[in-house]
């Protein structure tokens, strides 16, 4: 679709450890790449993308939000934080705009703006209340029969008011949601990931969340902590990248601070970053 516009939409960075971010990397290889302070925090951009069809409005991920206790965010370093809501009105959008929350899955970071407290603050309500909420069916399911490695990442507050808005739509295989926006299941990271592609003037945008979080995660070894599969990422990844290296995707990254959004080429190590730019520098509408 050549009259799409994609807006990134810059919500806050923060930071955590970087040992957690790189798993069974060594420090002294991946702090190369991604530098992390004297406690071992790496800082991360917590980036969404804005699609406008023209018809429909499409948000990709909201954040963390605004309704967790101080005591709980402390532990992220919130820096530059402009918030969901006044970064949409940035870019001219408020939250009535918004006709599809694409939710890649449904960690605390990735999903937590989609719900908010009412007026009265007696309870929640959605942030977004004229979208419809997507939302891979696997990873409803172990959100709500989580292991206990990752039932710390899914926090009722954030999941049970959308199901009973009867706004969330469950999304079960790989999938065209609307023209020029498909979604595939990933499940390395976490079981029912979405990974959003989008067509713009013949070139392919893969919105990576979770699944390569920054031009630091692109050799195949760096996976990180939080994966409930890594052998599984281990796979996905090797299988996507040579899917995109080969396609000319743009990769348009969640979490990199530094970089957001690159190409990939071929090299002697594997396939690695190639340009990295910003997504208007590379689509100016």
């Amino acid at each position: 679709m050549n009259n799409m516009k994609l807006c990134p939409v810059n919500i806050t960075n923060f930071k955590i450890d970087g040992g957690a971010m790189f798993g069974v990397v060594p420090k002294v290889l991946w702090e190369k790449n991604y530098p992390a302070d004297k406690n071992n925090l790496c800082n991360w951009a917590l980036r969404s993308l804005l699609i406008d069809t023209g018809s429909r409005i499409v948000l990709i991920d909201n954040g963390f939000g605004e309704k967790q206790s101080g005591k709980f965010m402390s532990r992220f370093h919130l820096n530059q934080n402009r918030g969901l809501e006044n970064a949409l009105e940035d870019l001219g959008y408020s939250a009535t705009d918004i006709t599809d929350m694409l939710i890649t899955h449904l960690h605390y970071d990735h999903c937590g703006g989609g719900v908010k407290y009412n007026s009265r603050g007696t309870g929640f309500e959605l942030t977004f209340p004229n979208a419809t909420y997507w939302v891979g069916l696997s990873q409803w399911e172990s959100a709500m029969n989580p292991n206990s490695r990752e039932k710390d990442s899914f926090l009722r507050e954030n999941l049970m008011p959308m199901k009973e808005s009867g706004q969330m739509e469950l999304i079960d295989n790989d999938r065209e949601l609307l023209p020029g926006v498909s979604v595939r299941i990933f499940n390395g990271h976490t079981s029912g990931q979405l990974i959003p592609f989008i067509r713009k003037n013949g070139i392919t945008i893969v919105f990576t969340a979770d699944l390569i979080p920054s031009t630091a995660h692109i050799p195949l070894p760096y996976i990180m902590s939080y994966d409930m599969r890594p052998e599984e990422t281990l796979r996905e990844k090797e299988s996507f990248l040579d899917e995109a290296e080969r396609n000319g995707y743009i990769l348009f990254f969640q979490h990199d601070l530094y970089n957001e959004c690159c190409t990939l080429e071929k090299t002697s190590k594997g396939i690695r970053a190639g340009k990295t730019f910003s997504l208007l520098e590379k689509f100016t509408d």
